[in-house]
């Protein structure tokens, strides 16, 4: 084992670190067997002990980084001895307010927070002894209400950051809430590339062509079956609706009347009521069977405040080239009637071409495979 700290204040941030090694990995047990995955495909736990596992992303070097929500910690797993999982873990960040979103480019990890943007610097250098974390900008809103940020960097070499709105349904005088933002690497060019959209909390770009496209969780309040959450293709500048229409036809009760669903880029597919999609991530292997090339994977963290509990799960769409798009569910179990074992976060293909689901419930990343048989 080994083990290191450090820490620093930066304002509100502070940051410490350590290294652990993993829990040893349950490679099958009785607990997967209630997880269903198409024929083909196996399942198994990738890493256990990550606690509160939200948002990937991998580094150069093959490290998986992982952030978390409500624990405020930013984790680093490393596969030192080449058997294809990892077995030390490094808390590289702490106390940080809702890390959730982990992007890394040139060597340097940024991090969200709800009001700004920190960046790790030359982090797979300094695993055991991570770096003091730069503030890139802190021009966010620091409204909690959905302010843990997914973040990724899109084919122009800009950061994408999304901006939830600050409640469950309303219309802020700021037109930054509700969208998704873009910034250059040094924090600079803020701009919103996407309105109307109430909370994004994963989004991928298409390969060949370089759509943005991204998930939506719908508004409560409005029964067991509606509105559906949302999956969207992106157009520059577009706007989704929010506040004023929901899944493409449902009139807003309280700001429907005065902008009109038509007016809007209607959802490219609905995902079902309150089964709240996260993250999401086009298919660039090549180990899972030609079907799923191009496809997109979806976690559905599930719902919370429907009668019923929905999603749980994870679930494939299929752009068409007619423009419509279909879905299906690719993986479920982690729901068996109101009891719950487990809450999908993200999905990040490995470099082996399977793909990993974070579990912000149980603490895990679950790796699915493809052996065909």
């Amino acid at each position: 084992m080994r083990s290191s700290s450090a820490a620093l204040v930066i304002g509100v941030l502070f940051v410490s670190s350590g290294s652990v090694c993993l829990p040893t990995v349950k490679r099958s047990g009785p607990e997967l067997t209630s997880i269903r995955v198409p024929v083909g495909f196996k399942i198994e736990v990738f890493a256990e002990g990550v606690s509160n596992a939200r948002a990937m992303c991998w580094g150069d070097r093959g490290t998986l980084f992982v952030g978390s929500r409500d624990l405020g910690m930013v984790h680093a797993l490393e596969d030192t001895d080449g058997d294809g999982h990892p077995d030390v873990q490094h808390i590289i960040a702490k106390g940080l307010q809702m890390p959730a979103g982990v992007a890394f480019r040139n060597g340097d990890l940024y991090v969200s927070s709800v009001d700004r943007i920190v960046k790790l610097p030359s982090i797979e250098d300094h695993l055991t002894d991570p770096p003091e974390p730069i503030v890139v900008t802190d021009r966010f809103p620091s409204k909690e209400h959905h302010g843990w940020k997914f973040i990724a960097f899109g084919p122009d070499g800009k950061l994408y950051v999304p901006v939830g709105a600050p409640c469950n349904n309303c219309l802020s005088e700021d037109s930054i809430f509700a969208s998704i933002t873009r910034i250059d690497p040094d924090g600079s060019g803020l701009e919103v590339v996407a309105h109307g959209v109430r909370n994004t909390v994963g989004f991928d770009w298409q390969p060949g062509t370089n759509d943005l496209w991204f998930t939506d969780n719908g508004r409560d309040w409005l029964g067991d079956d509606s509105p559906d959450c949302e999956l969207n293709r992106g157009v520059p500048g577009g706007h989704y609706g929010y506040p004023f229409c929901h899944a493409g036809s449902v009139s807003d009760p309280e700001f429907g009347d005065q902008r009109a669903c038509d007016e809007f880029i209607p959802p490219a597919a609905l995902l079902g009521p309150h089964v709240a999609p996260l993250g999401m991530r086009f298919y660039t292997g090549t180990a899972f069977p030609e079907k799923y090339r191009g496809a997109i994977f979806i976690a559905e963290h599930g719902s919370w405040n429907r009668s019923t509990p929905i999603g749980y799960r994870v679930v494939v769409a299929f752009p068409n080239a007619d423009g419509t798009t279909t879905t299906e569910v690719f993986a479920d179990g982690w729901l068996d009637g109101a009891r719950t074992t487990g809450r999908p976060v993200d999905v990040l293909v490995a470099p082996d071409g399977s793909l990993l689901v974070s579990d912000d419930a149980a603490d895990r990343i679950y790796r699915i495979s493809y052996s065909g048989h």
